[in-house]
């Protein structure tokens, strides 16, 4: 075989082992790109996305979108190929495994995490856009989750309401870490509380429940290095009484960060006029009770994803500012918000067309 020819070959045979390597080699990274947006104003899935019941609604136009972003699944192993494409790819982005799954978290529990998150994200919105409407909301702290094999387990359920902890009044989630590291572990904490299904009940009947119980539970000592805290393995949060009914019925999607575009949906349903008049607006961010919006992951995806639905202003968390305006798609507007009343200002400008003094993102 003439030796031009048997290099051809060899060189062949080795890229040829080089793509089956870059095949079969797995990469710990995982990959993002843009997500679906769905107009929180309109329909998904054949429904209105925002259902309110025993409250005058009124008509609304425009968009007002929450934002997504795709990423493969905690099982999926990206091989070294699929990796160098979405390096190079614009709209995508490539990241470390652990970045979107961190400590080894699996499918399952990244999925019952994000569904729990988008779940108070919708009750945080609710609230947000009634207190921004001075309609009144019962809240209450309540027992989020309990972690199984803590000393809690068993004794505490989660939606049980916790009125006091050794006698001193709860009035918001961070009040019980508070109160029970005040012990050393070992010692006897005393929660008085409302079991979950007399609430629950009560509730059905639309009185106050009254019946409550004193749970006593030895603490145990944290995990953490170094100095030990009394826990007694639950978390807490907040639970809610609304005056009417507000329904938000958006499936398969998950995660805290349509917090912000949900209240907007609620506000504009609940008041004359349109928010956004006529205009297309997205955005992303989570929100707190009090209107706080905070910062998301993946913005860079999901401004791509919003102009390529039509998107003509972003509302960006402060937080997410200078990310996103690093590369902003052509023609999009970034808008930075840190609450809700932020938003509600600059919706009024860009419906009013005056938009010269927007608080705009800028890189760096």
């Amino acid at each position: 075989m003439p030796r031009r020819t048997a290099t051809m070959l060899a060189s062949t045979l080795m890229l040829i082992a080089l793509l089956c390597a870059g095949v079969l080699i797995p990469v710990p990274y995982a990959e993002m790109s843009p997500g679906p947006t769905v107009n929180t104003l309109g329909e998904h899935g054949g429904e209105p996305v925002l259902q309110i019941a025993g409250r005058k609604t009124y008509p609304t136009d425009g968009n007002l979108n929450m934002t997504t972003v795709r990423v493969t699944s905690a099982d999926y192993r990206m091989n070294l190929v699929e990796a160098v494409y979405g390096w190079l790819a614009h709209d995508n982005k490539v990241v470390p495994h652990d970045t979107l799954y961190p400590d080894g978290k699996t499918e399952e529990q990244s999925t019952q995490e994000n569904a729990e998150e988008f779940s108070q994200s919708q009750e945080s919105a609710k609230v947000a856009a009634l207190k921004e409407l001075d309609v009144p909301v019962q809240s209450w702290v309540i027992v989020s989750t309990v972690v199984k094999g803590s000393p809690a387990e068993g004794r505490l359920h989660a939606g049980d309401v916790i009125k006091d902890v050794d006698g001193t009044a709860v009035k918001d989630p961070s009040d019980v870490a508070k109160l029970v590291t005040k012990h050393k572990p070992g010692e006897d904490v005393v929660f008085t509380i409302v079991p979950a299904k007399d609430q629950a009940a009560a509730e059905k009947e639309n009185k106050p429940a009254t019946r409550t119980q004193k749970i006593t539970i030895t603490t145990a000592a944290s995990a953490d290095i170094g100095e030990k805290r009394a826990i007694v393995g639950i978390s807490a949060g907040t639970d809610h009484t609304f005056p009417f009914t507000i329904d938000i019925k958006l499936a398969d999607v998950g995660g805290p960060s349509a917090g912000l575009m949900f209240a907007l949906g609620i506000y504009d349903k609940l008041t004359p006029g349109s928010l956004t008049g006529g205009k297309f607006v997205a955005g992303t961010g989570t929100i707190d009770d009090d209107g706080k919006v905070g910062p998301i992951g993946g913005i860079e995806m999901k401004t791509v994803g919003a102009r390529d639905k039509g998107a003509q202003y972003f509302l960006t968390p402060a937080a997410n500012c200078a990310s996103a305006a690093e590369d902003t798609p052509s023609g999009l507007t970034l808008v930075k918000v840190n609450t809700i009343d932020d938003a509600l200002g600059a919706l009024k400008d860009i419906r009013s067309g005056d938009t010269a003094d927007l608080p705009k993102c800028t890189a760096g």
